[in-house]
């Protein structure tokens, strides 16, 4: 549903060139919750308002439901009548919701609608019916200066949605919000994302927001992705920095001559007493030095930081047990000599 090829943009600033994405290549699949995590500074905002052609692209190619937008972007500033058209296919939630202040909460959300040229009576109708959608019937006549945070939020979705798009893009829409309001906006854009079919492409600084609502996920650093995939996929990567930011562990080996783990839980082994069960089968004493579980797009996924006796060579029957039961196993490189070791296993397993 979008894709960026080689997309690269470059900002003039005191006489010098800041390059704010670099040869960024995305893909978001028609239909899924796709986010673009990463600190302030990645490039983050930059490449969501390159999607949809807010900023201009140095160089490189915005392809949305099939259409290459970039080829649509017209001479000069202001944008052609063509590609005004392709955004209006395009709903854009923004952080702090940019709501008119003197205009009614139902007037914000027939803004839209106005530009479009839509009849009074059709343009009530829709506003009216997306108030309900986003559980906001009840505030249509109310200025925003009445309404919290996460109504506002709301309201801003609602607008969004307004020209019936297949792509809602959403920048930091969370970051204002506490974290319950958070939870029931991200519900709201799971909703929305199901009932309508939306594809929607999340921009955010927040782990939990990728936990709780993606089933894809794109870590940006300094204009560049560096990692993306399906939050599966990113769990059973070897390595995966993505996989150690949404589920962190921690702790060191207790001492010299000892196997430290990273054991990588999802689907059914997270519910199964594997570990337990390596303990009595090879009579091991085994130490948990963390852990973190949560539930990622309704399974149960989690990673366990553990300490088995002795050094690697020493554990390579158990923790070949531990991968015959399905479990993602990356040695933790506090013995040099096991990561070596286990190197070929570790590519083995990225190949399949």
């Amino acid at each position: 549903m979008i894709t960026t090829t080689g997309l690269t943009k470059v900002y003039q600033s005191r006489g010098r060139e800041v390059t704010a994405l670099d040869d960024v290549d995305l893909q978001v699949r028609e239909g899924e919750v796709f986010g673009v995590i990463g600190q302030s500074g990645a490039g983050k905002s930059s490449l969501i308002r390159c999607v949809n052609l807010l900023e201009r692209p140095t160089s490189g190619t915005v392809t949305v439901d099939g259409r290459d937008l970039t080829a649509l972007a017209g001479r000069g500033l202001r944008a052609g009548k063509e590609l005004r058209e392709a955004r209006s296919r395009i709903g854009m939630v923004f952080q702090h919701f940019n709501l008119l202040s003197s205009r009614t909460v139902q007037d914000n959300v027939e803004l839209p609608l106005e530009i479009l040229k839509v009849s009074g009576a059709e343009r009530s109708r829709k506003a009216l019916e997306l108030l309900d959608l986003v559980g906001l019937a009840d505030k249509a006549r109310a200025y925003p200066g009445q309404l919290s945070g996460g109504q506002k939020q709301r309201v801003g979705i609602a607008r969004a949605l307004a020209g019936d798009p297949k792509v809602l893009l959403s920048d930091e829409a969370t970051s204002a919000l506490d974290p319950e309001t958070t939870r029931s906006i991200l519900t709201l854009l799971r909703e929305l994302n199901r009932a309508l079919g939306l594809t929607v492409l999340l921009i955010t600084h927040e782990m939990d927001v990728v936990k709780t609502v993606c089933d894809s996920a794109a870590l940006m650093k300094k204009g560049k992705v560096v990692e993306s995939g399906t939050v599966s996929e990113l769990l059973a990567t070897p390595g995966s920095e993505l996989a150690r930011e949404l589920f962190p562990v921690g702790g060191h080996a207790s001492g010299p001559d000892r196997t430290v783990l990273d054991v990588t839980f999802h689907g059914e082994t997270a519910t199964q007493p594997v570990i337990s069960q390596l303990s009595r089968t090879y009579n091991i004493d085994i130490s948990i030095l963390g852990a973190a579980m949560d539930t990622v797009g309704g399974r149960q996924i989690g990673r366990m930081r553990i300490e088995l006796p002795g050094p690697y060579e020493e554990n390579v029957v158990p923790v070949g047990f531990l991968r015959e039961q399905g479990l993602q196993i990356d040695v933790v490189d506090d013995n040099p000599s096991a990561a070596a070791a286990d190197g070929p296993a570790l590519a083995e397993e990225a190949a399949e």
